[in-house]
């Protein structure tokens, strides 16, 4: 299994030698590697049995690093950059030539963004290359939010997992790009729609589920928790099945089902809440015993948002 611990110099040594690491962040954990060398980003690649058109962030922790990988920072991006970072916004940006293809899927665009874990940061101000780091999970499965989520999924495939502990945000981050003077919103995520607008006026939302992604995080079938999940009226549903093999993912409520078959995002209605327990909500549902889960929506704002993306890409 892997080692687990707050070592900097000795995640730097794996990185600088083309290993991957196992990183916190402010939204899940990542699963990091030289994003500037094909060898570190293939082993991410073959660890997650990630399809290889499916685009990775770059994680840096400056403006400047930024500026080396891209060969423009618009305005709009220098006002955003301001407002989320260090924090769950990620850009997508016009990549320069020496970004490798394999990063990017072969597209003219970089997806980067400062992460908001001092560890990371840490991290990231020991190295001269920028990080790679998807979810450090197992391709198309639930991310992770804490070092002992990524042990049980990947530790006996990686060396190392820096412990930051759990991640605040509990999603990934909120993805935005550009095109002619229109700002695209292509993942919802942790920065929620209505603070970017607020800070650069109207976007697009371009979210569709594509198997040919513009972007990192934009696949059909994600964060399956391995079981058939339906999303609707949770009591409509639950009067067809057995309440003892079907799993439960409310917003607030209970349901009558074993406990052990029941997930609630949170009691008060916060949404914030509900976004860190996600992920752990649907790992719960991984059990032998269900034959199906039923989910329902939340509320279509903040964060609500971004949830029932991930509620929607598990179901399918």
């Amino acid at each position: 299994m892997a080692e687990v611990g707050t070592d900097i110099n000795g995640a730097v040594e794996l990185l600088t030698n083309s290993q991957v690491v196992a990183i916190p962040t402010e939204t899940v954990y990542g699963l990091a590697g030289n994003a500037l060398d094909e060898k570190a980003i293939l082993e991410i690649y073959s660890v997650k049995n990630r399809p290889k058109f499916d685009p990775l962030i770059a994680h840096v922790d400056s403006i400047s690093k930024v500026e080396d990988l891209v060969d423009d920072l618009p305005e709009k991006a220098r006002h955003l950059a301001d407002r989320f970072w260090p924090g769950p916004l990620t850009l997508l940006l016009k990549k320069k030539n020496h970004v490798p293809d394999l990063l990017t899927s072969g597209l003219d665009r970089i997806a980067v963004r400062i992460p908001n874990h001092p560890l990371t940061i840490d991290l990231l101000s020991h190295l001269d290359f920028p990080l790679a780091a998807p979810s450090a999970n197992p391709f198309g499965y639930v991310s992770p939010t804490s070092a002992i989520h990524v042990q049980n999924q990947l530790g006996e495939k990686i060396p190392y997992i820096l412990d930051g502990g759990e991640c605040h945000v509990g999603l990934e981050s909120t993805i935005v790009g550009f095109e002619d003077d229109q700002t695209v919103v292509y993942r919802l995520g942790g920065a929620r729609i209505e603070e970017i607008e607020n800070a650069i006026g109207e976007v697009k939302l371009n979210v569709n589920m594509s198997s040919n992604p513009a972007a990192p995080g934009m696949l059909k079938s994600h964060y399956s928790p391995g079981r058939k999940m339906i999303v609707g009226d949770i009591l409509e549903n639950l009067s067809k099945l057995n309440p003892e093999t079907t799993g439960i993912i409310s917003f607030n409520r209970s349901f009558d089902v074993p406990k052990r078959n029941m997930a609630i995002l949170s009691e008060s209605k916060d949404l914030d809440e509900a976004a860190r327990n996600i992920f752990s909500a649907l790992r719960k549902m991984d059990q032998p015993h269900l034959k199906v889960i039923l989910a329902e929506y939340l509320p279509k704002e903040g964060l609500g948002k971004a949830i029932n993306d991930r509620l929607r890409r598990a179901a399918v």
